[in-house]
């Protein structure tokens, strides 16, 4: 493991909340890692290095390490170790598939409330997106989590957002590194904008329509992102289509 990604790693400083362990806090903080490659696919982590670099016992490590592997963002090699699993195609195809039916499902419902203070808080998000320095790809993919949690929480479907952020994080990992040879901020803040138009006209089928479309931009970058970056990936799985 590259001592450098864990220094910057343990610079992070556990928070006391009432709702939130120890363990759940490293998930989050590990979670991100992997998003973000800061933890590489095929990376080597294991409980005792993690609690030794944080400071902390294993049994935090070990609660955060079964959530991740929950996620199937890690993996145990009986006799060898615990890595960072390379993404799989396939799954993130079926995460895709499965968001888009409770995300669409989402729109709708909210779309048929007709509540302005949804509205107002969909636009400030979209205000804080424009605001995002060029490169900056942390600080837009987290206003992007924010956009759809907010939609999900204002139709009071708080389980389906849990869900979909379980799912979710494999695509989120290709997400990240379509940043690395395009600038899709542009577009994607565009794309909110679409949906929070078709919600505020009262469209349920067009808010659906833009949602759908938005959701499968992955579509078309899954194989441009596999083919560039090989090593990410599980080796001799079928095409992206």
């Amino acid at each position: 493991m590259e001592t450098g990604t864990l220094d910057k790693l343990a610079t992070v400083r556990f928070r006391p909340k009432e709702f939130l362990s120890i363990g759940s806090q490293l998930h989050q903080i590990l979670r991100a890692a992997i998003i973000q490659g800061d933890l590489a696919p095929g990376q080597a982590i294991s409980e005792i290095e993690m609690s030794k670099r944080f400071s902390i016992s294993r049994q935090p490590v070990r609660e955060a390490f079964i959530k991740l592997g929950e996620e199937r963002l890690i993996e145990v090699l009986p006799q060898r170790g615990t890595y960072v699993r390379k993404i799989s195609v396939k799954e993130v195809l079926d995460a895709r598939h499965l968001r888009e039916i409770i995300e669409l499902s989402i729109v709708r419902e909210v779309t048929l409330k007709h509540d302005a203070s949804l509205i107002a808080a969909l636009r400030q998000v979209i205000t804080q997106q424009q605001q995002v320095k060029p490169g900056d790809r942390r600080a837009f993919l987290a206003l992007d989590e924010e956009f759809h949690r907010t939609l999900a929480l204002h139709a009071d479907r708080e389980y389906a957002w849990r869900v979909t952020e379980s799912i979710k994080a494999q695509m989120d990992r290709v997400r990240f590194l379509t940043f690395d040879f395009a600038s899709p901020i542009a577009e994607l803040t565009a794309e909110h904008s679409e949906i929070i138009d078709a919600i505020e006209s009262d469209d349920p089928d067009r808010a659906a329509d833009t949602m759908q479309r938005h959701l499968r931009r992955i579509l078309k970058s899954l194989p441009l992102i596999a083919e560039r970056y090989p090593e990410h990936f599980v080796a001799d799985e079928p095409n992206a289509t």
